[in-house]
């Protein structure tokens, strides 16, 4: 099939506008983070606006308004304003998908990714619902959980499109293309690290079931139900833990959820398995990411591994520290964002790890070409 001569520049141009998005997704997140840490998820009781304004009311006779609109909620400008600009990135957010999914539609002729761009788009129409949910069923832990979890799906999303378009213009360069009609019949060691992969959507999996954990945790409140280290209440395994209201998903609430309804007991258990959550974890990487670090003997997947390890080192330290300094406000806003890292990180390595017979052909033809320039 013929592509147009201008495919490359627009799908550099998409790759550019998605990576855009990844970081405002990022940005998201960490607003989240920051408005449920200040207990300002309420601080506009209604949605999408505030007190049926389009900003926070300030003046005085907007502040008698919103009191009349919202007697039980009267308005607390201080709570109101992290709610709003969570609220501003967020459709900020909403408009560069959208017109991501629009162009992609338009060069769909061209060979450019546009399915995935499409179910971004309708994606965040799913995540702009869980945050009105948020708001109207006010904080339920379900919604505000699968919320947060959203965002998550959000930017994996996002990124996965970045590298999808990267990919389509690298090899719309001809970087990257490979001769279909000889297959690349892989060494030894490279089976050896292909045996991997199915290991590596393991982890990719525990760390999805981690942050389902996290996002637990944050929405019952629980993060400050242990204070010390290594121990929980001075026990290693806390007596009279409440797994079973703990984890009940079917909890009754009301009027609202803000600063939680658990009994403590509750929440210690939630709190506990997240840590255990954390050492599966990191027992998992740290020898899976040792065996590909032996069986990639040519390097290719050193760097990605070595990405993996400081997202990890840097989210339990994060993690540590938000227990021994009692959840300060910018390490807890920092463990949310290293959170995001440390999935984007393993994303990127399965994506490397895919792209290993790939990189292997075009290894070798680069060898090829060599080896007949030196003996012309």
């Amino acid at each position: 099939m013929h592509l147009p001569t201008d495919s490359q520049p627009k799908a550099r141009a998409m790759a550019n506008w998605a990576t855009f998005a990844v970081v405002l997704a990022v940005v998201v997140i960490m607003l989240g983070a920051w408005t449920r840490l200040v207990h300002a998820g309420l601080g506009c009781p209604d949605w999408p606006g505030c007190y049926g304004f389009l900003t926070v009311p300030q003046s005085d006779t907007h502040i008698a308004i919103a009191n009349a609109r919202f007697p039980d909620t009267p308005v607390d400008v201080a709570k109101g304003w992290p709610e709003m600009i969570h609220r501003y990135a967020a459709g900020t957010l909403g408009l560069v998908v959208f017109g991501l999914a629009a162009s992609a539609v338009r060069q769909r002729r061209s060979g450019v990714p546009f399915k995935l761009p499409l179910f971004i788009a309708g994606f965040i129409l799913l995540q702009g619902a869980f945050g009105m949910w948020t708001v109207t069923l006010k904080l339920w832990p379900q919604v505000v959980a699968l919320h947060l979890l959203g965002g998550f799906t959000t930017l994996s999303l996002l990124t996965l499109l970045v590298l999808r378009l990267k990919k389509f213009s690298a090899t719309e360069t001809g970087v990257a293309k490979t001769d279909p009609e000889k297959p690349l019949k892989p060494t030894v060691a490279a089976s050896r690290l292909f045996n991997l992969r199915p290991w590596l959507y393991g982890g990719l999996l525990l760390i999805v079931l981690q942050i389902a954990l996290g996002a637990w945790t944050a929405s019952n409140y629980a993060a400050v139900a242990c204070t010390d280290l290594p121990t929980c209440q001075g026990q290693w395994w806390p007596q009279g833990m409440d797994f079973q209201h703990g984890f009940d998903i079917t909890q009754h609430v009301g009027p609202n959820y803000l600063g939680g309804q658990l009994t403590a007991d509750g929440r210690v258990a939630i709190h506990v398995t997240h840590r255990v959550g954390a050492l599966v974890v990191l027992a998992y990487f740290s020898v899976l990411l040792t065996l590909i670090w032996r069986r990639s003997k040519n390097r290719e997947l050193h760097r990605p591994v070595l990405l993996v390890t400081a997202a990890l080192v840097a989210q339990i330290t994060l993690g540590l520290a938000n227990i021994v300094f009692h959840i300060p406000l910018p390490i807890a806003v920092a463990h949310n964002a290293m959170g995001a890292g440390l999935l984007l990180s393993v994303i990127y390595l399965i994506w490397r790890h895919h792209l290993l017979p790939q990189a292997q052909a075009v290894k070798a033809t680069h060898t090829t070409i060599m080896h007949q320039e030196i003996t012309a």
